[in-house]
């Protein structure tokens, strides 16, 4: 149940605003952003040490940001199936849909971002359709894009996203509008257990525990990025901002 709220509006200081809430096992070991990929300099993500990929690629020097949520439909052949988490590292290199087969891949929705525009393709196991989201603040989740309010979570979040100050990505400090999109992807102080709660925790039946992992905060403008991570959801003193990686 990952969610991706992202808004959009072409021609403004700080055309694109993301905000990306990852929903995992928690047993699944990751590691912070960094550069965790030395073919991919400049590139700085989260690291699932499992698969070794990745839910959120960013590159601060092009500027652009790849953010990957697992779809629904039937999954790849056991003989050829691999780890989705390679597409978001692929895709901000390349800035949209990796080049290849998709039959290899499990279902996922995967957004890519930059200041001219955020585009969302879908795979659903059969076939894949494209989508170029227009201006306004959009909710990708699990099902896909919500451009109703047709989700829980998109009919309480959006509106609440779309009301708060846009974060600018020239900015350094903790103004108020990054404080305020911190506090909304943290949850806006929804118990974890609400049917509309963006950061989530669940104790399944079998004993694992499943729950939001992270969260992260991405702002795009002409030649500038920032990005926020949040290691620990319920924290928000937790909150930090990811270092530029060194220039390639």
């Amino acid at each position: 149940m990952c969610t991706v709220i992202v808004a959009f509006e072409a021609g403004a200081e700080t055309p694109v605003v993301l905000a990306g809430v990852r929903d995992e096992f928690a047993a699944r070991p990751w590691q912070p952003p960094a550069a965790h990929w030395p073919g991919l300099p400049g590139v700085v993500g989260g690291r699932d040490a499992q698969a070794g990929g990745t839910w959120l690629a960013a590159d601060p020097g092009l500027p652009r940001v790849a953010a990957l949520l697992n779809g629904i439909g039937p999954e790849a052949p056991a003989p050829i199936r691999r780890s989705r988490g390679d597409l978001p590292l692929r895709a901000v290199r390349a800035g949209g849909l990796p080049e290849g087969s998709l039959e290899c891949y499990d279902p996922f929705h995967l957004l890519v971002a930059e200041p001219g525009g955020v585009r969302l393709w879908s795979w659903d196991g059969r076939r894949v359709t494209e989508n170029k989201l227009p201006d306004g603040v959009h909710v990708v989740v699990n099902s896909g894009w919500e451009p109703g309010d047709g989700d829980p979570r998109a009919a309480r979040f959006r509106p609440r996203f779309a009301a708060a100050p846009r974060p600018s990505a020239h900015v350094a400090g903790d103004d108020g509008a990054w404080r305020a999109w911190r506090a909304l992807a943290g949850g806006d102080g929804l118990p974890v257990t609400h049917p509309e709660a963006l950061v989530a925790l669940r104790e399944l039946e079998d004993g694992r525990v499943w729950g939001t992992s992270s969260i992260t905060l991405v702002a795009l403008g002409a030649g500038a990025m920032r990005h926020d991570f949040c290691p620990r959801p319920q924290d928000q003193a937790s909150w930090y901002t990811v270092p530029r990686p060194p220039a390639r």
